[in-house]
């Protein structure tokens, strides 16, 4: 398909982007780009985070995975869904009674302003790595197959993106940003729907025979009952469990769009909303994968052995292309499916990629403005206000070109793989800091928290780099998390006040 009709697809999405971003935009007020105008409609917002939620790396990598893992990320969804329901009954009244306007608020009334802070802190650098991340991941896919055949540089193309992202982030608020991933979520479920359908019309399935060819293959297999395992069921779980608790519960993003419902009981609709169909719709993005795999072997692929700098690689070989893990999707949506279907797949694409991203910007513009700088309690005037968060927002523009270009340089060929266990270092120390000042009623020497914050991350990662010496065949995997959050608790727990 001409990679000219794509760019332009692609730019009249955009112009849709920027219509309705202009339209709930309009007449609000700047305070809206944080939390405390709480108007928006409970569904409307669950409908909103599932896309901020899922990404353009749920999209890619993990129908990808399929090919390694089988079903087995069903595990930690099923921890996601426990997860939720922790943050809706527990988190959540906690944010609603003290009023917040950063939930990093709760931590100085707790604890102290550099706790405050260190949280702060901890949630930009966790929210910097995890959104780059995902943009990066989608940003190389379009690089890949469209932009490089017209000669267009990489940096240029992440130059282009991050651009429109400002464009329609830089007036607006919270308001602009729920409807906007509103329609961006539809239309990647819509694209989810259609090429499933498509796959199994192709192949000439019913769902109960492709599930029963994908069991032949043993794509289906969810549960791991090796204890030693990384993958072990109940490790999965509880290191979903968490993952929901870190990045939802006390990530100033997902909150920042949960407090802006008005009633506390209807944003716990929505938190308990979004877990059940969370777990619905990464299913099917599984049941997509494994349909991917049918497909590709439909077309001549099949599995092999690679050795790469001297380690068995597993490849799967697509007349002598490897499309194996996050380049299944992508290459069998574009290159092996009509022209419609490559339409629906890049508009589902780039519908994956704007809600993590411009939820991220407007979150860690609010956060550096509010808890960094401080900007609510500065006396300036509004136009003041207005100008220092514009630039703000620009400084985080720039933040995010620089990390997309540093994980091009890495280029993992599993990008949910990795994004999770950065997720285990970076968002640890917040586990331990919001756990540490619920469960228990001691005070802290403010001043040591930071070094404690500090230390936690770096204990674990020797931990995990030295694991084998440590434990033997046990094998640690995403629950390094938890271990993160296990000792910044005790850290603090060290300093604490009698």
């Amino acid at each position: 398909m001409s990679p000219y009709l794509l760019l332009v697809i692609i730019i009249a999405y955009f112009a849709l982007l920027l219509w309705v971003a202009y339209r709930t935009g309009k007449g609000s007020d700047n305070e809206s780009f944080f939390i405390g105008n709480r108007k928006s409609n409970w569904m409307l917002v669950a409908f909103g985070m599932i896309g901020t939620s899922l990404s353009g790396v749920t999209f890619v990598s993990v129908p990808g995975a399929v090919g390694k893992d089988s079903f087995a990320y069903l595990q930690i969804t099923l921890g996601y869904l426990i997860g939720y329901i922790v943050v809706a009954y527990v988190l959540l009244p906690l944010y609603y009674r003290l009023k917040l306007t950063s939930i990093y608020g709760y931590l100085q009334q707790r604890m102290g302003q550099l706790s405050y802070k260190s949280g702060a802190w901890i949630f930009i650098v966790s929210r910097l790595v995890g959104a780059t991340a995902r943009l990066y991941l989608v940003v190389n896919i379009l690089q890949v197959t469209i932009l490089d055949s017209l000669g267009v540089p990489f940096i240029l193309t992440t130059l282009i993106i991050l651009g429109m992202i400002i464009l329609y982030t830089y007036e607006g608020g919270v308001k602009t940003i729920v409807w906007t991933d509103t329609l961006q979520t539809s239309c990647m479920l819509l694209g989810l729907i259609i090429c499933t359908v498509y796959m199994l019309n192709h192949l000439d399935l019913s769902v109960g025979q492709s599930l029963t060819a994908m069991n032949t293959k043993g794509y289906t297999k969810i549960f791991e009952f090796d204890f030693n395992s990384p993958g072990f069921f109940i490790k999965q779980i509880l290191a979903g469990a968490f993952i929901t608790i870190t990045m939802t519960g006390i990530d100033q993003e997902m909150m920042q769009k949960s407090l802006s419902v008005t009633k506390l009981k209807d944003s716990q609709k929505n938190m308990v909303t979004l877990g059940f169909i969370l777990l619905g719709v990464i299913s099917l993005f599984l049941y997509m994968g494994g349909l991917l795999y049918l497909f590709g072997e439909s077309e001549g692929a099949h599995f092999t052995q690679a050795i790469v700098d001297g380690l068995p690689k597993k490849e799967f070989l697509l007349h002598g292309k490897d499309i194996f893990g996050d380049k299944i999707f992508p290459e069998v949506a574009l290159n092996h499916m009509p022209p419609f279907i490559s339409i629906i797949f890049i508009i589902a694409l780039i519908s994956a990629l704007f809600p993590s991203a411009d939820g991220a910007m407007t979150a860690l513009t609010s956060s550096l403005c509010i808890d960094i700088v401080g900007m609510k309690d500065k006396p300036w005037d509004t136009k003041k206000k207005e100008r220092f968060r514009k630039n703000v927002h620009l400084l985080v523009a720039v933040s995010f070109l620089v990390m997309v270009i540093i994980f091009k340089v890495i280029n993992d060929n599993s990008m949910i793989g990795l994004i999770l266990k950065l997720a285990g270092f970076t968002y640890g120390p917040l586990l331990g800091l919001f756990a540490f000042g619920i469960f228990t009623k001691y005070k802290v020497h403010d001043k040591l928290v930071p070094y404690v914050c500090i230390a936690a991350p770096i204990i674990s990662y020797f931990i995990d780099k030295y694991q084998v010496s440590i434990f033997g065949d046990f094998k640690i995997g995403l629950e390094l998390l938890i271990i993160n959050g296990l000792l910044t608790f005790f850290g603090l727990w060290l300093i604490r006040k009698k």
